[in-house]
């Protein structure tokens, strides 16, 4: 076994033991009194200690909310916010990194059939998956670093989207924290504070509803697996390329077949065109300009129109082969 295997080995070891040892002492047993006790006397390192408790504890899938909860009683809405930000997102960062460390090479190496679309679709949407998971917790906070770490994501995209996508939360939790301990003080305000964290809950609980109104709805996308099974069918989709001429010729080259239909001038070009129904797939450099390419298309009553997820970054990465020029319409 080489040094580098022996030293993930080592180092999952760390993690499950340490998971497994904190469930085994603490579960239960914290409460954000017996925390506020134990740092309520550590002054200005109270606020190290608690970023560095709430990282470990995250490491080691600790309760995330019971921290956040403890932030707002230990150090008020504003600053308990700041604490739980910072802490839920190095904790994050440490366990994105050791999952990275680990097994992102195994998984790299190994993907394949179902697991390398899903591993392609998340890397494809980078920092808008990572966004979207952070406002809508669908996958267990603690669970989704590991995973996220198994990607491709950039580390830089990965810290920033957690960071500020996690603030509603971080928010949410400090404030109802500080009213509970505002409650037990007999803070008449206490109901106020409250009800401010409850609405900032309500907020990010609706946020689903939110996303799914401003993005793209998921069947308007096509995977690269099944466009490549969709061009070796029987009826081809037209394939539109909306980015500008230089790209089309570009270092990324485009799909044999396709034609150049810069964005800004779709409209225009797509009316002279008259009625053409096949399939459209429309493609750009990744898949902004592809989906705005889909409303202008839909608007003039195409209904069968995708947008190849990843664009040609992500094709040029599944290393399809080089393509023909085609002549833009």
């Amino acid at each position: 076994m080489s040094r580098r295997s022996v030293v993930r080995a080592v180092l999952l070891a760390a993690v499950l033991g340490g998971a497994a040892l904190g469930w085994v002492l603490f579960y239960g047993r914290l409460n954000p009194a017996a925390i506020e006790a134990a740092i309520s006397e550590l002054g200005a390192l109270a606020p190290l200690i608690f970023v560095g408790a709430f990282a470990a504890g995250t490491v080691v899938f600790g309760p995330g909310s019971l921290f956040g909860l403890a932030g707002g009683i230990l150090f008020g809405p504003l600053w308990g916010t700041v604490w739980n930000l910072i802490g839920g997102t190095l904790g994050a960062t440490i366990a994105f990194l050791t999952a990275r460390f680990i097994g992102g090479d195994w998984i790299a190496a190994r993907a394949g059939g179902r697991l390398k679309t899903v591993l392609s679709g998340v890397e494809a949407e980078g920092w808008r998956f990572v966004a979207l998971t952070r406002l809508v917790p669908i996958v267990p906070f603690n669970v989704l670093n590991y995973v996220l770490g198994l990607t491709r994501i950039p580390l830089s995209h990965y810290v920033l989207a957690t960071l500020v996508c996690m603030a509603p939360g971080a928010l949410a939790y400090a404030w109802l924290g500080y009213a509970g301990r505002a409650a037990m003080a007999g803070d008449s305000d206490a109901l106020r504070y409250g009800a401010f964290g409850l609405a900032a809950l309500a907020i990010v609980a609706f946020v689903p509803r939110l996303i799914r109104r401003l993005r793209p709805q998921s069947e308007a996308f096509i995977s690269l697996h099944d466009l490549k099974q969709s061009l070796a069918g029987v009826q081809r989709p037209l394939i539109v390329d909306v980015r500008e001429p230089n790209e089309f010729d570009g270092p990324l080259g485009h799909i044999e077949g396709a034609i150049s239909i810069p964005l800004g001038q779709l409209p225009a070009v797509w009316d002279d065109l008259g009625a053409c129904v096949p399939p459209v797939v429309v493609v750009c450099r990744t898949d902004r300009r592809s989906a705005q390419a889909v409303d202008i298309l839909r608007a003039r009553g195409v209904e069968n129109v995708k947008v190849l997820r990843g664009g040609m970054e992500a094709w040029t990465k599944a290393s399809a082969a080089p393509t023909a020029v085609t002549a833009s319409p």
